[in-house]
């Protein structure tokens, strides 16, 4: 049963996406200065520097996660795409963290604490701000109780 209607797409924002590129553009820049200034050949390196950049940015803004009632799933890649999925009667812990830069920005860090061997932390980065927590947490206590799961500390 798949219902498009309860499913939540986040994508992280443009703007976590450039200042997570921000070091990698400055040093490129940084090496075309060195090349106009002392060794020519050092824009070879900044062009690939600037390239890697625009690589780095475009892998983070085509990240999906996917929440649905039954289970999240993170999409990743350019060239070659990487699906994760985790059951949500899995997750144990939410935590948020929201550094300065982020609340600026009104931005958020989720991350899913969870009991699956190959994922157990799921990481939603550079998310909007929302009562997305919330939503998970009854989606994690409804799938539990649908599935007749009982957690045992």
């Amino acid at each position: 049963m798949n219902n498009s209607d309860n499913d939540i797409q986040l994508r992280p924002s443009p703007v976590f996406a450039f200042f997570k590129v921000l070091p990698i553009i400055l040093c490129a820049i940084c090496l075309l200065w060195l090349a106009n200034r002392y060794f020519p050949m050092l824009i070879w390196l900044s062009v690939f520097g600037m390239l890697f950049g625009l690589y780095r940015y475009l892998f983070i803004r085509r990240v999906i996660y996917l929440v649905t009632p039954q289970y999240i799933r993170i999409t990743r890649g350019i060239f070659f795409k990487q699906i994760d999925t985790v059951e949500l009667f899995r997750v144990k812990d939410y935590i948020i963290n929201e550094s300065f830069l982020l609340q600026i920005f009104k931005l958020m860090d989720l991350l899913l604490k969870t009991t699956d061997p190959e994922n157990p932390v799921l990481w939603l980065r550079g998310i909007p701000q929302s009562d997305i927590i919330d939503i998970i947490r009854e989606r994690v206590l409804e799938t539990r109780k649908h599935n007749q799961i009982v957690e045992i500390n």
